[in-house]
């Protein structure tokens, strides 16, 4: 039961109160009282976000590290960042500080209480700020909460299998993650993402390339294991030179179907041009349901350093807004480390193709098969799981490439990717 409050003699509209109950049930029956904000501290703080009418926490979180002594509470899971709320949630700068306010939503709050009599309509008693009230839809869950959902579900509820590699993971089968090209882009902020590495990946995928050698020259190290000399002996491929990973996902997206020789060899004009085909077919037949592209070609399985993990992708034109949305399945899914870098992958794909079939980016759909957690990745991924995602980037494109083969990494500029630290992980070869 509340302390009842006392009154400040020397201040009529003042009241004393011991608990935050109290003060709470002070203004509970007055007409002229719509909304209650708590402003501190801290143990004030930790009874008010423990209070089930605590519908909103809004914060200012700086980017940085500072030695600090005193800390605001823990904020309970069930208050989510609400994406809805922009340009709140957005990194603005002053004097070399960066910082976002940030408003996060009780997705467990209690309904509002009824006006008491004489109070104007729509005037509701919660704890918290803003503008919550009836007819009020549920506010946006940040995207990145699939990812990381997904991951939790994997520790606590998948199973453990043997692998190729030998690592061994913890596994489930079958999910699917859903984003929202229109305003942002999905690189993760829950730990630094290489996004130089996706961005160089994917523009070495569109132009056929199967050379590693090329990535490593520029400093990217990503497809090293897979095609160092040791790695490709143990394939039975030691006649190959090392970085040549055979016919992987560019050379089937611009030459599926044609022989494959070495990494040095000229396939212009052999097989299928998959890629030219989906653009071509964006732009002639939008409404096509066959606007497929597949590194998946069996009879090339047992010649590539790796198969394909991401498979293949659907493309979808909606045509009464002039978007272009992607639909993507990933047979084998590293959630550690390859999916983070899948989902940029794929959604810059989906930028790139729209640019050059005049259209706007929609969605993109990630289809996840065995979506999997290595061993030496359970701890690392637990650090990461403690971490609250910031506001995706945006994306801007040089508007003057209309040429899906002119693209070149000065083309992209990617604007406020404020993430949390590098999380080191191992890769398994």
């Amino acid at each position: 039961v509340p302390v009842p409050c006392s009154r400040v003699p020397t201040h009529p509209l003042r009241r004393h109160c011991v608990q935050l109950a109290s003060a709470l049930s002070a203004v509970s029956d007055r007409s002229d009282v719509a909304r209650c904000f708590v402003i501190g501290g801290g143990q004030v703080y930790a009874e008010a976000i423990s209070l089930p009418t605590c519908d909103k926490v809004y914060r200012t979180m700086v980017h940085g590290d500072y030695e600090c002594d005193t800390f605001f509470p823990a904020i309970p899971a069930h208050f989510e960042l609400d994406t809805a709320s922009q340009p709140l949630n957005c990194v603005r700068e002053e004097k070399g500080i960066k910082f976002e306010f940030q408003v996060l939503t009780n997705t467990k709050a209690a309904p509002p209480s009824p006006p008491a009599d004489g109070a104007k309509d729509g005037n509701k008693r919660k704890l918290g700020g803003g503008s919550g009230g009836e007819g009020q839809s549920k506010a946006a869950r940040h995207e990145e909460h699939q990812y990381l959902d997904l991951i939790r579900d994997i520790l606590d509820n998948g199973i453990r299998k043997g692998d190729r590699t030998g690592t061994g993971t913890i596994s489930k089968f079958g999910a699917q993650m859903r984003f929202d090209l229109r305003t942002s882009f999905p690189l993760l902020t829950t730990k630094r993402v290489f996004w130089r590495g996706v961005a160089e990946e994917l523009l070495w995928f569109i132009s056929g390339s199967t050379n590693a050698n090329e990535l490593r020259d520029k400093n990217i190290h990503i497809w090293d294991g897979n095609g160092s000399k040791e790695f490709l002996s143990n394939l039975g491929l030691g006649h190959r030179e090392e970085g040549d990973l055979g016919p992987v996902y560019g050379f089937q997206w611009r030459h599926f179907g044609a022989e494959y020789t070495d990494m040095h060899a000229d396939y212009t004009g052999k097989g299928v041009d998959q890629l030219a085909q989906v653009i071509h077919t964006i732009k002639t037949n939008p409404n096509d349901r066959r606007i497929l592209l597949s590194a998946w070609n069996p009879a090339d399985l047992g010649i590539m350093a790796l198969p394909p993990c991401h498979m293949f992708c659907q493309f979808y034109v909606d045509t009464d807004r002039g978007e272009l949305s992607c639909q993507m399945y990933q047979r084998s899914c590293d959630m550690g480390l390859g999916v983070p870098f899948n989902i940029a992958s794929y959604a810059l794909l989906t930028c790139l193709v729209a640019q050059v079939c005049n259209l706007k980016p929609g969605d993109f759909v990630h289809c996840l098969g065995d979506a999997h957690v290595y061993s030496n990745h359970v701890e690392a991924l637990k650090v990461q799981l403690k971490r609250e995602p910031r506001s995706f980037p945006t994306l801007k494109i040089n508007p003057s490439v209309k040429d899906i083969d002119g693209f070149k990494f000065q083309d992209f500029e990617l604007k406020g990717y404020e993430p949390h630290a590098k999380i080191a992980m191992d890769m398994a070869v």
